[in-house]
């Protein structure tokens, strides 16, 4: 039986209240902080009213960046832009193509093959960070897309997650594809 208690309802709608404002107050503040200037920012009580310059504020990390040696705000997203769409590539290009070959070829050792990959998800990042650095450097590929996205690219996830799917297709639907 569903019983109607209006205290109940009163409490509960106040609690989700009380936490959107905990959740929203410091993207206001952010966002309040965007629209002053320096001094304003620093001042010791900050205003929690916005100010008049956001679009100038804006336009100033997007050219200039946000310190004196930062790159500008269009060259960080470029950069992130090239490095997800590299990376993504990368990733399921070599994973398909290396899962369709541990599941679809028959070659001596192919489960070792996949065993040896699959072993490198049990090493946490931490661990590989100062290897790969050393790498990298020795690649004399310091600096570079190539060097940031190369080592992203070699992930046994992708991996395991295309074998499963290639071992779930069914060897008609293979066959019919062969013919």
């Amino acid at each position: 039986m569903i019983e109607n208690r209006p205290w109940l309802t009163i409490f509960s709608h106040t609690m989700l209240i009380l936490g959107i404002a905990v959740i929203l107050f410091p993207l206001y503040v952010a966002f309040v902080a965007a629209t002053l200037d320096k001094q304003a920012v620093y001042a010791a009580p900050m205003t929690l009213i916005p100010g008049p310059h956001l679009l100038e504020n804006i336009h100033n990390i997007w050219v200039n960046g946000v310190g004196t040696n930062s790159a500008p705000f269009w060259r960080m997203l470029l950069n992130s832009f090239v490095m997800a769409f590299s990376i993504t590539l990368g990733k399921i290009t070599v994973s398909m193509l290396s899962a369709f070959a541990i599941v679809w070829f028959r070659f001596p050792l192919r489960n070792l093959f996949f065993w040896m990959i699959f072993i490198t998800l049990m090493l946490p990042v931490e661990v590989r960070i100062f290897p790969t650095v050393e790498v990298i450097a020795n690649l004399k590929m310091l600096d570079s897309y190539a060097g940031l996205t190369l080592p992203l690219m070699a992930s046994a996830t992708a991996t395991f997650l295309f074998r499963q799917f290639f071992m779930t297709l069914p060897d008609e639907l293979v066959e019919a594809a062969r013919i």
